[in-house]
This record gives structure tokens, sequence and C-alpha cells, in this order.
């Protein structure tokens, strides 16, 4: 299926690229989070008159991605979790755990922004993780996961 992107989607194009995708991944998440919509004449005329808008939008929520990473670059999170005298944790460190810190720290960040390549965190000490805040955003977040007894 042909989509219009309505947003940068990471991976796959920029505002206003007509890509083909598969059919579900355009019904189940592309259309329905407004991400993208399908190609027809209609909606080509209906983007082109809106595209100034949307590219305004588009830059306004990256300058605010821009200035919440400057803020967070560098920033520890402590997580605490009972663990055994060997380090390993009864349990795990997940996405929302981490998500759940920083906004503690009243940064905006919801648990699909945390990007753990290597799953949830199972030992205690310190770990390096990527918040993506936006697209073009990468920040750098460390995260100490300390042992209750």
């Amino acid at each position: 299926m042909q989509v219009i992107l309505m947003d940068k989607v990471a991976k796959l194009g920029d505002l206003g690229d007509v890509v083909k995708v598969r059919d579900g991944y355009a019904r189940n998440f592309l259309i329905p989070t407004g991400r993208a919509k399908r190609v027809t004449p209609e909606n080509l005329a209906v983007f082109e008159t809106r595209r100034a808008e949307l590219e305004k939008a588009s830059a306004e929520r990256l300058a605010t991605a821009k200035s919440v990473a400057e803020k967070m670059e560098g920033v520890t999170v402590k997580v605490m979790r009972k663990a055994g005298v060997d380090g390993r944790l009864f349990g795990s460190v997940s996405t929302s755990d981490i998500a759940e810190a920083l906004v503690a720290q009243s940064f905006p960040v919801d648990k699909s922004m945390v990007r753990m390549p290597d799953g949830p965190l199972k030992t205690t000490g310190e770990s390096q993780f990527e918040i993506a805040l936006h697209s073009d955003v990468l920040v750098n977040v460390t995260v100490a996961v300390v042992g209750e007894s």
C-alpha cells in the first residue's frame, strides 16, 4: 500500500514522502496514529494545502525535543530493586521503570522512548541507555540499579 507520511518516521521517510509499505503496517500502525494517509488524489491535495502547517508543527516538536535533550544529557537515574548477595535482581528493571524514574525527575518521557537493546536489566550496577525524544534526537542517560537488602 502506498501512503503519504504526515510526520517523519524512522527508517521509512520524512514528512511528505510517498512510500510503499506493507498493508498491515499501514492499516494497524501508520494510519491510526496519524503518521500517514493513503495515497489518493484528495489526500494529496489536502496534504499540499497543509504542508506548511505540518512542517511548522514538526519543527516545533524538534525544537522542544532538543531543548529537553540539553537538560537531560548526562542525567543519572537511580532505581532501587531487591537483589541477592551476588548482585542479581529478584525481577528486572524495564523500560517502564526507567521512564517512571525520569518522570519523577520532571522529564517528559514515555516508556516507548527508552531504548534497551539488550533487554531488561537483571543485575545491579550502572548502564548507559538512549532515550529517543524525537526520531532525530537521542539522549544518553545513565541508569544506576541499587540493590535493597
